[in-house]
């Protein structure tokens, strides 16, 4: 079998105020404070354009390669739910406002950072529309409450061609796209807050056969929701298909408790929508540099030449000039740009210390990230700032503490008592044992009483040689330098 995925993303765009009307955008407002009369729909009322909007959209179209139309047009798309109150939603279904893209993103073979590859997914189209509000169903009371906070805020819905073929692609693709958005500062794609969500098409076929029936599952507000979703789908519509069944082209929702997904209503044809001009909006006209009338009122037009020069660095530009500048493995950049400011940590530590960039990597992403995972923290909440951390490796890069003593001095660090990494050596008594002579008896005493290893090391075996080293670090509680310990075992074994 051949799976078959297709994407569409909504992304609410990053502005003050709505698509088509001055009323604010704000995320959990109290209920219907943010509605304008146009919102609400009431009689008489005709939608403005939002600039910012546009740009956004223009903005998010070049940064995934698309051709930007110059001239593009709003469609009204009609059918009847309580909290679309004009009974149509303004889109642009005929010539969208960005069209033919690609996105390029990357993703593990075999859950092995160290195998990544780069694939491709074509963009169809980019176009704007308003979204809907928002029906809170209240089953105790059987009654349903509307909230049109969220009616006309401005969205860009991102279609993408089915050139997937599994949950972890998916995964992957809008991963990409939500750092692509929040660099571009377009979108803040938050999906707990429903500023991505994502609409997945399905399908499965066999080789050289055509394209299977599709089922769609639709607002899946989570990346890892997401591939499971797509997986369990796959799975299912074999499964149906070997038993000799038919897959419906229907729409379906992902019960995340149940891990799986469930039928919520036959998919509309395209007729249902009854597609027509949007009658209140001219088209919309996009220049570029060439085409900008003289004399023009800059505040009128959007130049798409001038959005373009000031695209920022992409997350892949980011992550080649972090590679080329740190000289760090490729996967690390990925893991450095795809954690929210955790690049930012780590060339703020590497400014700090003396200790080469690769080895600080270790530490960001063995230990910091490591801590940060098992106490659901993100960056910005670590009790380790980089000051701290970055004060902590210039110890051990003078050799003024071991590497398993820096360990314990970075768990106490994570307590955030707010004491700095030399207090805790000098608490805890973690320096360097520089006395030669001490290190000499404990290491004789740990010689006097492993005969047996000792043997084995006049044998040849030059391996175990480590394990008394590890027993010299254990009695001086980590504090002795392994290298000079090494020698001094070395040398009183050849004695």
């Amino acid at each position: 079998w051949v799976p078959v995925v297709g994407l569409e993303i909504h992304a609410q765009i990053s502005s003050n105020s709505k698509l088509f009307s001055g009323s604010q955008v704000q995320f959990a407002a109290p209920p219907n404070s943010l509605v304008s009369f146009f919102d609400a729909s009431l009689p008489g009322t005709l939608p403005v354009l939002n600039r910012r909007c546009v740009e956004a959209a223009v903005m998010t179209g070049l940064a995934l390669n698309c051709s930007i139309n110059k001239k593009s047009l709003f469609d009204r798309k009609h059918y009847f739910y309580a909290d679309l109150p004009a009974g149509y939603q303004i889109t642009q279904q005929r010539v969208p406002i960005a069209v033919n893209g690609s996105l390029s993103y990357s993703l593990c073979i075999d859950n092995k950072m160290s195998q990544m590859v780069t694939k491709t997914v074509r963009i169809k189209q980019i176009q704007l529309e308003q979204d809907s509000g928002k029906s809170l169903h209240d089953d105790s009371r059987s009654q349903t409450l509307v909230d049109l906070n969220r009616a006309g805020v401005g969205l860009m819905e991102v279609v993408m061609e089915p050139d997937m073929c599994c949950g972890e692609e998916a995964a992957a693709a809008v991963r990409e796209l939500q750092l692509i958005l929040q660099t571009l500062g377009s979108s803040q794609a938050i999906m707990a807050e429903g500023q991505l969500r994502v609409d997945a098409n399905v399908s499965v076929h066999h080789p050289g056969e055509p394209y299977g029936v599709r089922t769609e599952v639709k607002n899946i507000n989570s990346i890892r929701f997401l591939a499971k979703a797509i997986d369990y789908e796959i799975q299912r519509q074999i499964e149906e298909l070997e038993n000799g069944g038919t897959i419906l082209n229907e729409t379906r929702a992902f019960d995340s408790k149940l891990g799986c997904t469930v039928p919520m209503r036959d998919k509309e044809g395209m007729q249902d929508y009854r597609f027509m001009p949007e009658p209140n909006l001219p088209p919309l006209i996009l220049y570029d540099t060439k085409s900008l009338p003289a004399n023009v009122n800059h505040q009128q037009v959007v130049n798409i030449d001038w959005i373009h020069e000031r695209l920022p660095d992409l997350p892949s530009a980011k992550r080649a000039k972090l590679v080329e500048l740190y000289g760090i493995l490729p996967e690390h950049s990925f893991t450095l740009v795809n954690e929210d400011g955790l690049t930012e940590f780590f060339e703020n530590v590497v400014k700090q210390t003396q200790m080469k960039p690769k080895k600080v990597i270790g530490w960001i992403l063995n230990d910091l990230l490591s801590y940060l995972k098992q106490h659901s923290c993100t960056v910005k909440e670590s009790p380790i700032s980089s000051v701290l951390l970055a004060d902590l490796l210039n110890l051990l890069e003078k050799k003024e503490i071991s590497a398993s003593a820096a360990k314990q001095v970075f768990e106490e660090l994570w307590k955030g008592e707010g004491k700095t990494p030399l207090e805790i050596v000098k608490e805890k008594k973690l320096q360097l044992l520089e006395d030669r002579e001490e290190l000499e008896q404990i290491c004789q005493a740990v010689i006097d009483e492993h005969e047996k290893e000792v043997m084995a090391i006049k044998a040849g075996n030059q391996k175990v040689i480590n394990k008394l080293i590890g027993l010299v670090q254990r009695a001086t509680q980590g504090r002795s330098n392994p290298v000079l310990v090494k020698q001094i075992l070395e040398k009183k074994l050849s004695e």
